[in-house]
């Protein structure tokens, strides 16, 4: 044996600092998934499969109901914050202990302490989430191995700061595109300005009025910016081409062609070229797994402002909403923490929820 090994029998927070000791970069998960995959083996009342570096593991209990908790095993790079410092005030500071190690140690603590849930169980342990999309493991998943994601519900253990987070939004982004004709400075009047054209694309935006939404008693908030403007050659010629680069945060009640369609009608008479889209998620908070789960663990209701992998699941058809002790706010920072009696309180939270 080449690796550390995980003892499941530590608490969910002396856990975490267990997992943030494990360097797991994207890209750099492979031992951390393996020892995830051993700990996991050796619990008898747990199938285990893996696919690359991600790990799958399941009850098989024959329960009338399927629940999927989901974290990813991979943080951003390391910023001089590993290994990892329990302070006086019971915090654990480290890279990855809010996003999310912590959510991760409490799906590990419920699998190995938890062995006849009232639903049956899905652990899912993925890689290379914080980098491109195309490398994500739990889309990987969904493409080589939907079997193994079959279910009624998933909970991903984002960190949320102990809110249920409902949905997700959804996300675009697209190059609105003006031409002119190219000259010199000197000689301005000899040519047309892209640069200049784009003003009237900036006044649209500043005057754009965007949605809120209620969906589940959740309301998502809508925007639309500028996130980048691109043009230019030298500085002395008239640009002739210019790109203001446009995100839309939309609500999960549209689909991604209605938003494509939202947007190209707000910049009606201009070039508008897609970029990247990703669907959102509806919240799910109707299902009764989802009530039940609101009701056990009493926490605050939110919307989740930004796109989770909710959105995998939401397109395999299985409502899901965002659970975790970690404060979002806190993630990829240098100063990353969590509090260890949050980390506790989530794991006694999903027990009782599975137990009760």
């Amino acid at each position: 044996m080449d690796h550390p090994t995980l003892d499941l029998a530590l608490d969910a927070a002396a856990l975490t600092a267990r997992l943030v000791d494990f360097p797991s970069v994207s890209g750099e998960e492979k031992g951390l998934a393996d020892a995830v995959e051993e700990a996991l083996r050796a619990l008898p009342h747990l199938t285990v499969d893996r696919d690359g570096d991600a790990v799958v593991a399941r009850t098989n209990l024959g329960r009338a109901e399927r629940v999927i908790l989901a974290g990813h095993i991979d943080t951003v790079p390391i910023a001089g914050n590993v290994p990892s410092r329990l302070d006086g005030d019971g915090v654990l500071w480290g890279c990855g202990t809010s996003d999310m190690k912590s959510g991760v140690a409490v799906q590990l603590r419920i699998a190995a302490t938890v062995p006849e849930p009232n639903r049956d169980l899905t652990f899912v342990f993925y890689d290379h989430e914080e980098v491109a999309a195309d490398l994500n493991g739990l889309k990987r998943l969904a493409e080589r191995h939907p079997d193994w994601l079959a279910g009624d519900f998933a909970v991903l253990l984002e960190p949320t700061d102990a809110k249920v987070e409902g949905g997700c939004q959804g996300t675009l982004r697209v190059r609105v595109e003006t031409t002119g004709r190219r000259a010199h400075s000197a000689r301005s009047w000899l040519g047309e300005n892209a640069i200049h054209k784009a003003a009237p694309v900036l006044a649209r935006l500043a005057a754009y009025e965007p949605r809120r939404v209620d969906i589940d008693g959740l309301t998502y908030r809508e925007g639309l910016n500028a996130v980048m403007i691109e043009g230019g050659h030298a500085g002395n010629v008239i640009p002739d081409a210019c790109a203001v680069i446009v995100n839309f945060r939309f609500a999960p009640d549209r689909g991604e062609e209605a938003a494509l369609a939202h947007v190209r009608e707000v910049f009606d008479g201009y070039e508008v070229v897609l970029t990247d889209s990703a669907p959102g998620a509806l919240p799910g908070l109707s299902h009764p797994a989802a009530a039940a789960f609101v009701e056990a663990i009493g926490a605050e209701l939110a919307p989740k402002d930004g796109w989770t992998d909710v959105a995998r699941f939401s397109a395999l058809g299985i409502p899901a909403i965002n659970y975790g002790p970690g404060d979002p706010k806190l993630a990829h920072t240098r100063e990353e923490h969590v509090a260890t009696a949050a980390v506790l309180a989530a794991e006694r939270n999903l027990r009782t929820w599975l137990t009760s």
